[in-house]
């Protein structure tokens, strides 16, 4: 009798799991999904005008600072003065402090270079408020009009208009609107035709 128990007692777990085998997957209810117009930033980016960098020298406290590159496209150092720094990335703005610096005043520095704040985005056309304003990595061009205090009533409202800042030509691209703005991009909000 205890061996007819203990049977039906292995008997319905192992009957439960090739039951559960059968069900159809279900995703989870709670999934959250990413959105694809998230921007990382990438050692790719190209500095410009706005962008402030904070610069640090092991054992070096006058190089320390924040820096902001001007309308120009220079920052200004102790001991290097002004320095180009427009359409460079991190990691070749990097190597130019390092060939700067070395071997005249350090040998061998080692520089830790970050940027802490991304020059403004510009946003114009059918918006409650248009102007410039901060940028937030991983924005898409709705959240940009959000944050302009909306669409007017006239306004197109699927795509925006768009011109780059590294773009040499200046030439406007339409996007979606879900997808995600670049620092320094100049938005434009078209009017609906009805």
């Amino acid at each position: 009798m205890w061996h007819n128990f203990i049977k039906f007692l292995i008997f319905i777990p192992l009957m439960g799991i090739s039951l559960t085998s059968c069900l159809p997957i279900q995703q989870p209810t709670t999934a959250v999904i990413l959105p694809k117009t998230v921007m990382i930033p990438n050692l790719s980016y190209q500095l410009g005008s706005g962008d402030t960098l904070s610069l640090k020298i092991f054992n070096q406290e006058a190089f320390t600072g924040e820096y902001t590159v001007d309308g120009a496209g220079n920052i200004s150092l102790p001991l290097i003065g002004t320095l180009s720094v427009k359409n460079l990335t991190l990691e070749q703005l990097t190597e130019r402090l390092r060939h700067k610096l070395s071997p005249d005043f350090l040998i061998n520095p080692q520089i830790t270079l970050q940027i802490i704040n991304y020059r403004p985005f510009y946003i114009l056309g059918e918006i409650m408020k248009p102007a410039s304003y901060p940028y937030v990595n991983g924005m898409s061009y709705l959240t940009a009009v959000a944050i302009a205090g909306g669409f007017t009533y006239r306004a197109r409202e699927e795509s925006v208009y768009v011109i780059r800042a590294n773009d040499p030509d200046k030439k406007e691209i339409l996007l979606s609107i879900d997808q995600s703005v670049q620092p320094g991009d100049i938005i434009r909000v078209e009017e609906r035709l009805f």
